[in-house]
Parts: C-alpha cells; structure tokens; sequence
C-alpha cells in the first residue's frame, strides 16, 4: 500500500467513521471490508444475505450486516423517503420498491444518522451509485454542484505539495459554466485541505496566461476566477494560467509575477471535462503517478465510487478516504 493511502488509514483511524458498502454480495468487498476491520479504521455496515456473506469466509466480526429486504427499519425507511420525494411523485409504495436496491437503501442509512458515508460501485455504474445520493443527500449547505477531483502523487517530483496534487474535475462535469468553474474551485481548495493537511493554493488552468490569448475559453476562466475570489476571498487562488506558470518557479515568475499562487500550485482546475480527464490520465500513464479517485465533492455526505474493475486493496483507500471526507464534514 502507498504512503498516501497509509496516511490516510491513519487520519481514518483516529476518529473511526460508519461507512455502508451496499455491494455484499462482491467478493471484493468483503475481502476489503476484513481488512478494514483488521485495521479498525471505519465501522462497517455491509448489504445483501447474511448468511451468504458470512458463507464466503471472511473475518467480518465487528461488522453490521443487513438484509434490506428484511431490516427492521424499513418501513420508517420508506416513510422518509416518501417524505423527501413526494414531491417527485414518488408513492409511499414507491419507496418501498426503491428501498429494495441496495444503493437507495445504503444512502438511507447515511440519510437517517445511521451511517456517515458510501463507498461503492464495484458492481454498479458511476451513474446508478450517483443518483440516489443526488436525490436524496443533494448538496451540502452553501454548495452549488457536485463535482469529483482526483489526488495524484507524483514520483520525485519537486512541484505541487511535493508531489501531490489535485485535479478537478475530471469526471463528472462536461462544460462547467463560469459559476461552476468558481464553486469547483472552491470545493476542491477545502477537499485538499480536509484530505492532505496543507494549505491549497489554486490555479484555474487555461492555454492562456494573465490575457496572453483573446477567446471565449480563456474568458471564461478569469469569469470563473473572480467569482471564485468573491466565494472566499481569503483563498490563495488565480487564473488564468498555464500549466507550467502554475506549477514551475521560474516559468511563473516570467509569466505571472505579480501572483500569488504562480509556480507554486497544488490544486489544479481545469476548464473542462475533456482538459481534465486526459491531463490526469497523461500524468498517470507518463509521470507513473498514483491517482488516487474520482472522489466526489459537494454532496451533504461523503459518497464515493469505484470502478468496476477494482481491487480490494482500491476499495480499503477509498474507504480510508470517505472516512477522512466525513471527519470534515
């Protein structure tokens, strides 16, 4: 396991957070699960048919294991989903038939106090882990949207937090508006503050810096940058920039010199998904980064997907991670 994700077991186990894996009937899951509990770092609640789970042979004593098609809180599940989303045309009946998916009955749990996050989507689309948490979480207070952002730890590198970065967004939103942009900023500032304990220092990444081009793109971002000075005015954070006036000493120095966060940027935003999504992938594939998400920001309470072709060690970080978002929470 990485420094990083050993750190973050560590952040996770000094104050031990109830996290659901609704996927118990995944291998995987289980298999992570016993070495989350092994760690003592969360406190689990894993879904599906007890006796199945406890046939497959993992160490899983300390866990709470619930059938949602049995569980003695059901029928107070339904009432409140009812409640929450009559107003979609949702039928008390109709919660019922929902809370027999184990992803809508996960996020109940977190919904109703009884657990804090979710780590899933071994087995299900980023789509169907997403969409109860939007209907039923929504968005935390004074947040306008949910994004995702990726931690990305490069080998002896000398940029960033030592290596570290975060890059947002690569996953979930196609072509941020100028306002989204700002909030993606903003959120992303608190989630590496929360996540890797350093002060962030935000560039909003453009082909342009300090107006060296003239387009609507580049436009866009400066947009995007004052409004993210009026979210949080205390933020060290500028745009727009180029990559390497973010993040390199002396290339920002020439290009941006009057910045505050010119060649010294650990958290990235780029201006659009296809930006994103091919720049943490570059620096995965070329620099052999570990890249550690997509981790969701901005909902009410940590949910986190996986992919489906993870490992079980994939699901013990990301697990350690959701612990560490609800801490901040």
């Amino acid at each position: 396991m990485s420094a990083f994700l050993d750190s973050m077991i560590k952040q996770a186990a000094t104050k031990p957070m109830r996290i659901v894996l609704p996927e118990g009937n995944d291998r995987r899951t289980l298999e992570a699960a016993e070495e989350i509990l092994r760690q003592g770092f969360a406190e689990l609640t894993i879904l599906g048919e007890p006796d199945r789970i406890v046939g497959e042979g993992f160490a899983l004593e300390g866990a709470r294991i619930i059938n949602p098609l049995e569980a003695p809180e059901r029928e107070e599940m339904a009432q409140k989903l009812f409640e929450l989303r009559k107003a979609k045309g949702v039928t008390l009946e109709g919660a019922r038939l929902l809370l027999e998916n184990e992803l809508y009955f996960g996020v109940m749990l977190v919904k109703m106090g009884m657990a804090d996050g979710m780590v899933a989507g071994a087995c299900h689309a980023t789509g169907d882990v997403l969409r109860p948490s939007l209907q039923i979480l929504k968005t935390a207070p004074g947040v306008a949207l949910v994004s995702t952002f990726f931690i990305m730890i490069v080998p002896d590198c000398p940029y960033g937090e030592d290596g570290v970065f975060l890059f947002s967004d690569c996953a979930l939103e196609v072509q941020p508006s100028a306002e989204k942009l700002a909030h993606i900023a903003v959120n992303s500032a608190k989630s590496f503050r929360t996540i890797i304990g350093a002060e962030p220092r935000v560039a909003l990444l453009s082909h342009s810096t300090a107006g060296s081009a003239s387009n609507s793109d580049q436009e866009k971002v400066i947009r995007a940058t004052v409004l993210a000075h009026e979210l949080d005015p205390e933020l060290l954070l500028d745009g727009e920039m180029q990559l390497d006036a973010a993040i390199i000493a002396e290339v920002g120095a020439l290009k941006a010199p009057d910045s505050p966060v010119a060649g010294k940027a650990n958290v990235l935003i780029f201006p659009d998904l296809d930006a994103g999504n091919i720049g943490y992938k570059l620096v995965q594939r070329l620099a052999k980064a570990e890249a550690y998400g997509p981790v969701t920001q901005g909902i009410a309470a940590p949910v986190n997907d996986l992919s489906r072709g993870c490992s079980a060690e994939d699901i013990v970080g990301v697990v350690a991670i959701t612990c560490v978002q609800a801490q901040g929470n």
